[in-house]
Order: structure tokens, then sequence, then C-alpha cells
């Protein structure tokens, strides 16, 4: 047993005892698998704060020699899986936190000697009876190895991507991609390894087209694949924690949920367990050095960066090219490769099925709105979200002259901002000015409806304020539109809401540059 080689379960059994704990050892099932059918070189990236480290003490455990795991993973759901005994503590593991080696490393420039030496140094403690060169790679020790006893090595790195992130001297970068390349794709070395797990919060670095580890097959924030469940919480696995610590399940569901892939609704497991204990619901992410990486870009508008940025705080999704961005930090080449990076960080949440991205949860929205707050750029931006918790009072009060100078403001900004058709940034208009409303509704765009579509419909979460149907004419009357709401029924798509409704019927004209609202209570019978 070592610091890197053959690490004993001590980690993951601390990690097992923490007040809220989240059984996840399924995933064992799935790495097993891979390994059976040849897929041993995995990269598992997802955002900070999404229990990556956590993953990778719990394999640690479960394929270390370095110790004897069957009573820690006995309580747990892989200890009744048939793959359980065939494959645990029969492995010598290698695990290595980069960045913890990293950060420790006096001398950055020698991290990699520093780190090969030592891990040699513990193989050749453990392996005395081969003899080994001074001037060995760490491949060529590990073959050594596998060639006169037969054993093979599971490697796990976690932020393998650190210097990639850190943006360190591009001389150390390439010496640490040339290493990793070294032990992970050569067909020579293939055989000792049964197992190489990298983590961190960007997938493989790219070099232009081809990667250095081309080979590793990618479970990424934008697409996990059979591991999407492992990537955070889940919301049946939210719900239980919410039912066991008497917390309101939608409004946690508000806060923390919006990273969504394949049927699983995935929360940010940190911020959620924060959450939890305090029973208080707030922000528990603070923008990072990551973040600050991007954020003078954000700033310059850079291709345009500052736009899309104003619509998805206003609540849209904007259309994402995940596939151009080389994963590193020097290959921002347009606006695209920001947004994926951002979706990286977790910052932002992709649709894969729409090609989208969008601010996934009220606590990321609240880090979007500190960014408005503070940069001059945003200034207008930000006067609007202050706003708009009056505007919202207002409109429950019936103020139509309130809400018509409100959305002249707010129609104008986002209308400069990009050369969308008018029904477009009418909507957008809206959205931005009613932000502070997602606080309490659930706003639902082009929602169907008695005999076509309402243009937006806002729902409170709590009946104790009023839903807002709204509909939206151009060059016409306030008035029309609140005919036509009631005209195509459009009341009925809220059947199964008791309270009390709003009709708000908005006109733009175009030549003016102005807006009309009229504004009708509705009580239901």
């Amino acid at each position: 047993m070592g610091i890197y080689l053959n690490p004993d379960n001590v980690n993951f059994e601390e990690d097992t005892r923490a007040r809220i704990y989240v059984d996840k050892t399924m995933m064992i099932r799935e790495i097993n698998r891979f390994m059976d059918e040849g897929n041993k070189y995995i990269c598992v990236s997802r955002p900070r704060r999404f229990g990556k480290t956590m993953a990778g003490n719990m394999l640690a455990a479960y394929y270390s020699k370095g110790c004897d795991s069957h009573e820690l993973f006995s309580k747990f759901k892989i200890a009744k899986d048939p793959s359980f005994e065939e494959k645990l503590n029969k492995y010598n593991v290698i695990q290595i936190d980069v960045n913890g080696v990293y950060q420790i490393t006096e001398k950055k420039d020698w991290f990699l000697k520093e780190l090969t030496k030592a891990v040699k140094k513990e193989i050749q403690k453990e392996f005395l009876e081969i003899e080994f060169e001074e001037d060995d790679s760490l491949a060529e020790c590990i073959l050594k190895v596998y060639t006169e006893t037969g054993e093979t090595f599971v490697f796990i790195l976690d932020e393998y991507d650190v210097l990639a992130r850190e943006r360190v001297d591009q001389s150390l970068l390439d010496e640490y991609l040339s290493f990793l390349n070294g032990l992970f794709k050569s067909n020579v070395v293939r055989p000792a390894i049964s197992l190489a797990y990298l983590t961190g919060i960007l997938p493989v670095v790219r070099d232009k087209i081809q990667s250095k580890l081309n080979n590793f097959r990618e479970y990424t924030i934008l697409d996990a694949r059979e591991l999407a469940e492992y990537i955070g919480f889940t919301g049946d696995e939210v719900k239980d924690l919410c039912l066991d610590k008497g917390i309101d399940f939608e409004e946690c569901r508000r806060w923390y949920d919006g990273y969504r892939q394949h049927g699983f609704e995935i929360y940010n497991p940190k911020s959620l367990v924060e959450a939890l204990e305090t029973g208080q619901f707030s922000s528990y992410w603070n923008m990072t050095s990551s973040y600050e990486a991007v954020a003078e870009r954000i700033r310059q508008n850079f291709a345009g960066t500052r736009d899309a940025v104003i619509r998805m705080i206003s609540g849209e999704e904007v259309e994402v090219n995940a596939a151009t961005y080389l994963n590193t930090m020097d290959s921002f080449v347009i606006k695209d490769d920001l947004f994926t990076y951002l979706i990286h960080l977790g910052y932002l949440a992709y649709n894969m099925e729409r090609k989208t991205c969008r601010i996934p949860n009220k606590e990321i929205q609240q880090e979007w709105f500190a960014v408005a707050a503070t940069n001059p750029d945003y200034a207008v931006t930000d006067g609007i979200i202050k706003s708009s918790r009056e505007l919202l009072e207002e409109t429950i009060k019936g103020n139509e002259d309130a809400v018509a100078k409100a959305l002249d403001v707010s129609h104008i900004h986002v209308t400069s901002n990009r050369s969308y058709n008018n029904e477009d940034a009418l909507q957008s208009a809206i959205y931005l000015a009613y932000i502070y409303a997602l606080n309490e509704y659930d706003c639902f765009k082009e929602l169907t409806t008695g005999k076509g579509f309402a243009d937006v419909v806002y729902v409170p979460v709590h009946q104790d304020k009023p839903a807002l149907i709204i509909e939206l004419k151009h060059n016409k009357t306030a008035e029309s539109a609140i005919g036509q709401i009631k005209e195509k029924k459009y009341f009925e798509s809220l059947s199964r809401y008791s309270g009390d409704m709003l009709f708000v019927g908005i006109n733009y004209d175009e030549d003016e540059k102005t807006h009309e609202c009229r504004i009708e209570r509705f009580e239901k019978e």
C-alpha cells in the first residue's frame, strides 16, 4: 500500500460516512462491463462539485489490491450484482490527484519528473524481485511488471486536465500530454493496463483535429451516455432526500435541477447537500478562476457573446455548436467555443436534442445576475432585472402604464442587441422584464391552450398570486390581444389551476416603438 500505488479504502470510507451520501456504486458495474468489452480507456468529465473525486475514490477502493473492501461495499447496491466479486481488490491501482500534486510541487517545471519518480519508487518497492533501470519510464516499469508477473494495472487520474486549465507553459503541457500518450496509446504497454479512468472538467484535450488520447471513450456533461445517472444526483434520488429531510422538492428542483440527459434530471450534488444540511435554498456556487479565464471575453462581447448572454439571462436558449471546441484555454475561436467551455464548467446546460444551451437553474442564474451587476456593459440589463420585481407587483395591481413603460425599455434593449424579427424580440423583452417572476412562477412559452398557443403564461408555484396569460400583438391593439385570449379560451389550459388569472394584452407599435397594455382579471367559477 502506497500513496499512489495500491491505495487503501479510507478515502471512500470517509465519503460514505457523510451525513448525506447517495449510493452510486452501481457505476462499478458499468465500468466492469467496459473492461470486459475492451473499452478500458475512459475519460469522464463534468463540472466542479459534481463528485469526480468521490467516484475516483470509490473505484480505487473497489479495484485496489492494497485493501480488502468486502465489508465496506457489503451494504451498497453493487454487492448484490453478479460482477461484484469478480474484480474486487484484484488490481494494482495507481491513483493520482493530478491537481493536488501539481499545486504542492514547488518548481512547476519539475512537476512531471517528481510525480513519475514518486510512482516509480513505489512500484520498485512493491516488486523487489524485478530489476528496474534508473532511466525506465513509468510505462516501461508497468510493462516489466506485467511481463514478469502477469499482473495488470488500473490507472485513476483525477483532474487530469489541470495543466490545460491552468494555462501553463506550452512546453510543460506538451510534455504532460506526451507522458499520457506514452502510457495509454502504446500498443506495447496496452496489455499491462486493465483500465485507465481519467476525470476532469474538460474532455480529452484535442490538438486541432486529432487528440493525443483519441483512444479514450468520452463521457461528458454534453453526453454521458451510459453514465448519465452517475454524473450527479438524479431527480428520483433528490426526491427521496427531500422527503427524508422534509424539504420542498419542487423548490429544490427550481434551484438546483437543469442538467438533463437521457431521461435523467441531474442536480449539482455539492450545492444540493449544502441546501439540505442548512435548510436554506441559496446559491452555494461561486464564480471560479476557471470562469474568470473567459470573463473578459464576455465583457468585450467576444463574437456577440454579450447579446446571447442577455437572452439566456432572460430565460431563453441559444443555439450552440459544441463540436468545434478543442478543449483548451487558447482555442476560443468563435462564440460556440466559449459557450461550450461554460457548459463544461456548469455555468450553462446543454440540450442534446435541440443543440442549444441555457442557464440551468436559479442558483446559476444568481451568478449571471452578478455578472450583469458588476459589468458596465450590462448596466441596462441589470437595471431591468432590478426593476422586474416592481413590475410584477404593478402588473398584479393592474397598472397598465407601468407595464407598457417597462416593456419600452426592455424591448429596445433586446432589439438593439440582435437582428431578430419583432415577434421574437418582443417575447425576449417580456422574458427579461419579468425575470423576477421566475422566483415565484413557472414560465411556459407557446403553451398549447384551448384553441391555439398562448404566447407566454406564468403560473404561480403557490396559488397566492394570480396566473398571467400574456398575448402579444404588433401594430394592432392591446384590446385585440385580450379578445384573442378570450376567444381562443387560452385559460382552459389551466383547468387544474384554481386561483385567479390576469389576462395581459400587449401591443407593440413598430413606428412609434412604444407598447400599449391592457389587463383584465378573470375569476374562475
